[in-house]
């Protein structure tokens, strides 16, 4: 089996590309299967944020290139997506995955929210049917040293998302944010990050809209805003100083005319839009308005690059704590390839010792179920004892990723091969203990097939 993890993200596509193969919410899902429907693909799950589309699979075969799926599944030019894209296998897939998790390979290093936008997908496919032992494993495990990093390094101190990023702009243009009107378009968690932020700074009045009334009127009566009906979004938006902007609308809904009759009913007073969607909200074609300005999610890049400075340290302290985690992830793998030697070793064992104790039956003649137990238990303790130091030795080789030691071993007592491997599908087991639970169903979780469908 082999793990791969294909995507682009903000470092290596710009945002009119990553727009393209964004994923909505209620896209996700379906993409997801259709996905586990391609052949060979064994598990997967796809994370899709403003800042990173990236495909997690289990393989059956090394060969697989899932960059066609991305190419045919978004109409996608193969040289425009072949600039871009990066991909990872095994160990190298393992610590980038850590590090998305543990936000180190975010826009803002030490952001909090992409370890729950990870936590969402890894649901999705859940739900979907698409992963099973082994990316089940590997997720959990990621989680883990994503919550390590956080709780032993202070990344985190003085928490920053794009959200508060977007707002340290505005404050920057504006001087100051007193009395500014702010209007929020969309009322995901984005959008209520960029509201408590603007608050703190002193902004005057909050307008929100939403397609979902409901939503819009729970974030409004937390800041004491206003609520407008999405349909007189037009209107409403001439009122604003400040236009923070985060739909999942799948084209801009601010285009070049909306900002002229903007500025018309304003008097030619400035505009400042920050769109924080994928794909954006706002027409690029506005910021050539005179008196509109426009940023977008990697115009943010700039800003967030002078957290960069005071937070190197603490980044350093959790790359070096990632590392090791990684390291630990690898050496239960390797343990683990070993599991199919030890039951073997376990069961020639247990067969010696029932062809004996049948042997000497006859002449142990008729025993009470106590003494029965009692040779039973006498028997079997021997037999952990004497498979103890084989066990251990074979442990320990797979952990120090020692092939030829674990072949001697295996050799030594005519088990079967199990060299370590890192792509190895993982057997049902506790990978601390080595605790056989069932070898038998040992084989990896079918996933939901799903016909691959155009995009919508």
């Amino acid at each position: 089996m082999t793990l791969s993890l294909i995507g682009v993200n903000h470092k290596t596509a710009p945002i009119e590309l990553r727009e393209r193969i964004a994923i909505s919410r209620e896209e996700l899902p379906e993409v997801t299967r259709a996905l586990a429907a391609v052949p060979g693909v064994s598990e997967c799950m796809i994370v899709s944020t403003c800042n990173r589309v990236e495909i997690l699979t289990a393989l059956e075969s090394p060969s697989i290139d899932l960059t066609g799926f991305l190419q045919d599944y978004f109409a996608l030019d193969p040289a425009l997506l072949k600039a871009h894209i990066y991909e990872h296998r095994n160990q190298a897939a393992v610590r980038h995955l850590f590090r998305v998790a543990a936000s180190l390979d975010s826009m803002v290093v030490g952001e909090p929210q992409i370890l729950g936008q990870v936590k969402e997908a890894f649901a999705v496919a859940r739900t979907a049917g698409t992963v099973g032992g082994q990316l089940e494993h590997l997720l959990q495990s990621a989680f883990a040293a994503a919550k390590k990093v956080r709780t032993e390094t202070e990344i985190g101190s003085n928490s920053v998302s794009i959200a508060s990023v977007a707002v340290d702009l505005a404050r920057k243009i504006f001087g100051s944010l007193t009395g500014r009107t702010v209007f929020l378009v969309g009322a995901g968690k984005m959008s209520e990050l960029a509201a408590r932020h603007l608050v703190q700074q002193g902004a005057g009045a909050i307008i929100v809209t939403n397609r979902t009334f409901e939503r819009a009127q729970r974030m409004a009566d937390q800041f004491n805003g206003r609520v407008i009906p999405f349909d007189q979004l037009y209107e409403a938006a001439s009122e604003a100083d400040i236009v923070i902007t985060s739909t999942g609308a799948p084209h801009p809904i601010f285009r070049r005319e909306h900002g002229q009759a903007f500025l018309h009913r304003r008097r030619n007073r400035p505009m400042f839009f920050i769109d924080i969607a994928v794909p954006r909200d706002v027409d690029p074609a506005m910021n050539k308005l005179e008196g509109i300005f426009v940023y977008d999610i990697d115009d943010l890049q700039s800003v967030a690059a002078s957290h960069m400075a005071e937070r190197s340290r603490e980044a350093t302290d959790a790359e070096a704590l990632i590392a090791g985690e990684v390291e630990r992830f690898h050496q239960r793998q390797r343990t683990v390839n070993v599991a199919p030697a030890i039951v073997a070793l376990q069961r020639q064992a247990e067969e010696l010792r029932q062809a004996e104790l049948r042997h000497i039956h006859a002449r142990l003649g008729s025993l009470t179920a106590e003494q029965t137990a009692a040779v039973e238990a006498l028997t079997r303790g021997l037999v952990n004892k004497f498979l103890h130091p084989p066990m251990q030795a074979l442990k320990q080789a797979a952990r120090e990723n020692d092939s030829a030691r674990v072949e001697a071993l295996c050799d030594t007592w005519s088990l079967p091969s199990s060299a370590p491997r890192e792509a190895d599908p993982e057997p049902v087991i506790d990978a601390a203990n080595l605790t056989i639970s069932n070898p038998q169903q040992a084989e990896d979780t079918p996933v939901t097939q799903a016909r691959v469908a155009g995009r919508r």
